[in-house]
């Protein structure tokens, strides 16, 4: 049966979802049947038809009965501002996508489910580990997902993006130490003028005139997905004036005197096998050339270094929106099929939640 997604939260990622959904094969397993937003109907179908930087959306886009409406297809529309405001319940949600970034406590979440979600995806890592059930970078770690999981964080764009050249960097050569600088583009906690936007006082700065570091949690999250790193890991963040399309600058120290050449074969070798996650290149590429991408990333091979003989540096693409949003939806249907073959005693869900799934 078809899974029955919500989106809480219609921001970046909360639209690129319902993009990328559409033109993935996955829409025929998945369907978003609500969204909660507070903005208003109008606004969010206008974002919706139209996206600077991902274009017109390939679907018919209608306001209808106070819904809203994509290829003849009914989307119920809240405006709340609290989860427990929404009668997710009434929509038979399987999955609610959390992208307002505003939760990430498990106390937080806990009232989407008490309202009838069956189960919580975040799209940003939980505050402690112990926040979420399980942290899923897909095509790492997504097979150890038990299946009765309630509540799971896919990471971050940043996680996913790095975590698949370390795995096959370690399973190669063995990672000892590494140092990375992310070069995200803007986002909206920045604003286009110089203004009182935000306690960091670098982000009261204009998102499009300079290059502005900001704090990062990507170290913590990389250890939480390659324990073996735990205290080895160091990270940085610089926002570009660039609207989409990022990359991370990966310095990592070597178990084994290698070479760029051999680097690349190995990395070159990793896209092959993790098709659809990881890519691989060595023509001479700007960022733009990676927007739109589905990857979590891209290798650039004519930017890779190394000094010393075991100093290696790399250069990552990834598309921070498209390529997450696509993850996540991949997450979400293997998610499904693991809850479906989960064991469960009795009476099952409705035992937990006295409330059936959508698609259960």
């Amino acid at each position: 049966m078809t899974l029955r997604l919500a989106i809480n939260g219609y921001g970046r990622i909360g639209r690129c979802l319902l993009r990328a959904l559409h033109e993935s094969p996955l829409q025929e397993e998945l369907t978003v049947v609500a969204i909660n937003e507070p903005a208003d109907l109008e606004s969010i179908a206008y974002l919706t038809r139209f996206d600077s930087t991902h274009g017109r959306f390939p679907a018919p886009v209608e306001v209808r009965e106070n819904a809203l409406w994509i290829a003849g297809r009914k989307i119920a529309v809240c405006h709340a501002s609290t989860p427990g405001e929404v009668p997710w319940r009434d929509f038979g949600v399987d999955i609610l996508m959390d992208c307002s970034g505003r939760y990430s406590r498990r106390h937080e979440l806990q009232p989407f489910i008490e309202a009838g979600c069956a189960r919580v995806m975040l799209s940003h890592p939980g505050q402690g580990a112990e926040d979420v059930d399980r942290t899923v970078v897909y095509g790492i770690n997504h097979e150890n997902l038990a299946g009765s999981e309630r509540i799971i964080s896919a990471a971050s764009c940043t996680t996913n993006a790095v975590v698949p050249v370390l795995t096959a960097l370690h399973e190669a050569f063995g990672v000892e130490n590494v140092l990375m600088t992310t070069l995200h583009s803007v986002m909206n906690d920045q604003p286009l003028i110089d203004g009182y936007h935000h306690a960091d006082l670098r982000r009261t700065r204009s998102a499009m005139q300079s290059m502005i570091p900001v704090s990062t949690g990507l170290a913590k999250g990389v250890e939480r997905l390659v324990p073996h790193l735990a205290g080895r890991v160091q990270a940085k963040a610089v926002r570009v004036p660039v609207l989409n399309v990022s990359a991370i600058d990966l310095a990592v120290t070597l178990g084994q005197d290698v070479s760029a050449q051999e680097i690349n074969a190995r990395l070159a070798a990793a896209a092959v096998d993790l098709p659809g996650l990881l890519a691989y290149s060595d023509e001479p590429h700007a960022s733009i050339d990676f927007n739109h991408s589905p990857h979590s990333a891209i290798v650039d091979g004519s930017q890779t270094r190394v000094s010393g003989r075991r100093l290696a540096g790399l250069l990552i693409w990834f598309d921070n929106e498209w390529g997450f949003a696509n993850r996540m939806l991949e997450l979400a249907a293997y998610w499904q099929q693991r809850w479906s073959q989960r064991p469960v005693a009795g009476a099952g869900w409705a035992e937990v939640s006295g409330q059936p799934s959508g698609s259960d």
